[in-house]
């Protein structure tokens, strides 16, 4: 048995569901975000939750149940509080710079790097070394969050580049004499 599907997934104030057939639509105060199930899942709401449960008892059924039910806890979420990343530049020279729905980044290269910011996503730039992505949808966040950190990602030697906020690059010792 799922640990995490068994779980009741609650809905707070303010937060609206409608299920037809196998998609989950939930509206909450930052937007609307839906899901659709497998066949091997049964979604249902009992009083102020949503419940997903198996249909069958095959591997596939099992399989689906956990991640079903934390991608409706996901858009739950992302309707009420929303999903966040954070961002660090490490690097002489590197910077970043939010203008509008672009973010312009000095990673060392020869020229500047644009990143055209999709639409859902806000990024925000509070210092040069700092990046905040901020959306309703998790999938989308982890996503900008990644091509963003693709550009230049953290070295071994020194940890220059782009990494998330409290990662940890395993550090190589450089040439002996």
């Amino acid at each position: 048995m799922s640990r995490i599907g068994k779980k009741p997934v609650p809905l707070p104030r303010g937060v609206e569901t409608r299920i037809a057939g196998q998609t989950v639509e939930v509206r909450g105060p930052r937007g609307t975000l839906a899901f659709t199930a497998t066949d091997d899942l049964t979604i249902a709401r009992e009083g102020d939750a949503l419940t997903v449960m198996p249909r069958g008892d095959s591997k596939r059924a099992r399989q689906q149940w956990g991640m079903g039910r934390k991608m409706v806890a996901n858009l739950v979420t992302g309707v009420t509080k929303g999903f966040r990343k954070e961002l660090e530049i490490s690097g002489v020279g590197f910077r970043a710079q939010a203008a509008g729905s672009t973010l312009k980044l000095a990673l060392g290269y020869s020229h500047e790097v644009n990143y055209a910011v999709p639409a859902g996503i806000t990024v925000t730039t509070p210092k040069q070394t700092e990046i905040v992505v901020e959306g309703i949808d998790a999938q989308q966040v982890g996503q900008v969050a990644a091509e963003i950190r693709a550009w230049r990602r953290p070295e071994p030697y020194k940890g220059k580049g782009i990494k998330y906020k409290g990662e940890f690059i395993f550090r190589k010792e450089g040439k002996k004499k």
